[in-house]
């Protein structure tokens, strides 16, 4: 792991971004309700994800699933700015409170259905999904830049495969996969 990452990964106090009775628990390699169903990821998945993404100041960044707002403040801390859609108002309520507490300026918030992306700021440098969509949604695909990565958990409800989504200088995308996961899945809103 990037010394950089590995600093902010040890010193973001992961119970932040989550309720009570979890809190005792946020120091545990696993993911945790946060309500609604949706879940906080384990912090090692989160800072993974953030390494595969390969971020620098200079980029954009669209993240599906803002959640607890825990994955936020890592692609925020490391780009220059992030778009982020989450489904549920009051999730997305939540995050913004704790992100704008912790200083992030970087950050545009939109409640609505992550499958669409966020047409008007495409195309974005990276994408981050962190619900998990049967299949890649073309739209997320068309809005990520020439040059860009996207990571996404894709499968069945319960177990999938993490893919790092990769297009060349001409907009051709190929994709690796990484791992597999299991996250809550990607539903329309």
């Amino acid at each position: 792991m990037d010394e950089k990452l590995r600093q902010f990964f040890s010193s973001l106090d992961r119970s932040f971004f989550v309720d009570e009775p979890y809190k005792v628990l946020s120091s545990l390699d696993r993911p945790l309700p946060i309500g609604h169903g949706q879940t906080i990821s384990q912090p090692s998945l989160v800072a993974y994800m953030t390494e595969q993404l390969e971020l620098n100041k200079t980029h954009t960044v669209l993240e599906i699933g803002t959640g607890s707002g825990y994955q936020t403040a890592f692609l925020a801390e490391f780009s220059g700015k992030v778009y982020t859609v989450e489904r549920i108002e009051e999730l997305r309520r939540k995050a913004r409170e704790r992100l704008d507490f912790l200083g992030y300026r970087n950050i545009s918030y939109r409640v609505g259905d992550g499958t669409l992306g966020w047409a008007e700021h495409a195309p974005f440098d990276r994408i981050m999904v962190t619900a998990a969509p049967k299949e890649i949604p073309s739209l997320l695909l068309e809005q990520l830049a020439p040059g860009g990565i996207m990571i996404i958990p894709v499968g069945p409800q319960g177990w999938q495969e993490l893919l790092k989504v990769t297009k060349d200088k001409n907009g051709m995308a190929s994709e690796r996969k990484l791992l597999d996961v299991a996250f809550v899945a990607l539903v329309r809103k």
